[in-house]
């Protein structure tokens, strides 16, 4: 079995997605930009985000804030 990749406060990648609104945010406040990037890259493969493509894309990096109203909008209003 296929162990869920973890943040460094503990949670897996999908029990963030059980957090209510305010503890979400909270939550990824307090998470590295790193996590974040490797939390939207797990759950949306297809999407740009790693630094290089992104660079390459759009002239510029997801930021940590950018990345948390993304991840929000994923799973708030999925």
């Amino acid at each position: 079995m296929k162990m869920n990749p973890y943040f460094s406060l503990g949670l897996d990648y999908h029990e963030i997605m059980d957090l209510s609104p305010g503890d979400l945010h909270n939550f990824l406040e307090l998470s590295s930009r790193e996590e974040i990037i490797n939390w939207l890259q797990w759950n949306d493969p297809n999407g740009i985000y790693m630094d290089s493509v992104s660079i390459s894309e759009f002239g510029a990096i997801v930021s940590k804030e950018e990345g948390i109203k993304i991840i929000k909008r994923q799973i708030l209003e999925a």
